[in-house]
């Protein structure tokens, strides 16, 4: 098998899976009750919100467990959003998850008005456009740090700069840039930011919100005191704790990892480009998430090329994962410029950990003879 679907989810960690076995087998207190098995347990959840807060520069009491990097995102943006009434407008970017496009237009329905952002060719947020959205009533502005699709980093400290200039707050959602690039709430400048375990070879159903110390901020789940009262529930106490290991593990091997990952999809983009003619490479060239490709093969339906992958155990995706069933354009595409019948002909790989110069040559050699077998068959006419 050959994984190249990195950025909808990646495999746990054995160190991850590890550390949660032994919890799981030992530890099975109420983290809210005062007697020492929950006391323990606890401390073992501030000891992973200590890690998460450091893998971000943060303090431990910036972070929110959550059950999802999109519960996280709806945190943010109905948090603020209800913490000031008397500001009845967002922005958002045209290219966000669809946790954020999916709240922001549920708000509409609530007279909030949502401006959203357009971006150029490659993916990049237009900044003239934030300033004249901008007005006095913004509440919150939203700009994920890098797209789930193309990989495109955005300009996370100059749009902080510029919506604190007219006393709005930014949320980012870091879920596909953390671990990948460095994150640092600090230096990006942001009041709110998202980061999801099973993206850095966590667990799947455990998110975290980062909240500037200070920020006004209405909780999100209404019950107990969890969360110091901003998450109430009892907390998925595995799942945080293989956050924190997932953390630890990044720390320890995140900048050996990244240099050799960045270098293969980079050999992969590259031989795209020399073995397939009439290839389009979506994304900005430089400025992205480098270990993310997304291609377009004019003619052709990209589920036709997936598939036709999948059949040789190679597995990639046509897009986000939370919208794959959707019969949809990709929004992501369509708002870089791309034509329908283009959009809907690009794949997007996305490497990790486990792949090797072995998996590049393979995926070299099986997909120019794929692409060039589905273009026969459909009579290929180029509408590039």
């Amino acid at each position: 098998m050959i994984y190249l679907d990195h950025n909808a989810t990646t495999p746990v960690d054995p160190a991850v899976a590890d550390k949660m076995y032994a919890f799981l087998k030992e530890y099975f207190g109420n983290p809210s009750s005062l007697y020492p098995i929950g006391r323990k347990v606890k401390e073992l959840l501030n000891e992973a919100r200590e890690r998460v807060a450091e893998g971000l520069g943060a303090e431990r009491g910036e972070i929110y467990f959550t059950g999802s990097g999109t519960e996280a995102d709806n945190f943010a943006i109905f948090g603020i959003v209800n913490a000031f009434p008397e500001r009845n407008e967002l922005i958002i970017s045209a290219i966000e998850h669809p946790a954020i496009i999916e709240s922001a237009k549920y708000l509409e329905n609530k007279n909030v008005k949502v401006t959203y952002l357009p971006v150029d060719s490659y993916g990049t947020v237009d900044l003239d456009s934030l300033r004249d959205a901008l007005t006095v009533r913004t509440a919150l502005v939203s700009v994920m740090h890098a797209s789930n699709e193309i990989g495109t980093i955005q300009p996370i400290e100059k749009i902080a700069a510029i919506a604190h200039e007219r006393g709005a707050l930014v949320h980012t959602d870091a879920v596909q840039s953390f671990g990948k690039i460095d994150v640092d709430v600090r230096k990006l400048g942001v009041d709110l930011l998202t980061v999801s375990a099973h993206k850095i070879y966590g667990p799947k159903g455990v998110g975290a919100l980062f909240v500037k110390k200070g920020t006004s901020i209405h909780p999100y789940l209404h019950g107990g005191h969890q969360e110091r009262r901003m998450r109430a529930g009892t907390e998925n106490t595995s799942g945080i704790v293989g956050f924190g290991e997932a953390v630890r593990v990044l720390k320890e091997r995140g900048k050996k990892d990244r240099p050799r990952i960045e270098g293969l999809a980079e050999a992969l983009k590259k031989g795209i480009e020399e073995r397939i003619p009439r290839v389009h490479f979506n994304g900005h060239p430089t400025n992205r998430v480098k270990s993310t490709v997304n291609f377009a093969f004019p003619g052709l339906e990209a589920e036709a090329i997936l598939l036709s992958l999948a059949t040789k155990e190679i597995y990639v995706s046509t897009g986000s994962a939370c919208s794959e069933e959707s019969e949809e354009v990709s929004h992501v595409l369509t708002a870089i410029g791309l034509r329908p019948e283009i959009a809907r002909s690009s794949i997007r790989m996305s490497l990790g950990r486990s792949n090797t110069e072995e998996d590049v040559a393979t995926v070299l050699r099986v997909l120019p003879e794929i692409i060039d077998k589905l273009r026969k068959i459909t009579a290929f006419n180029p509408v590039d």
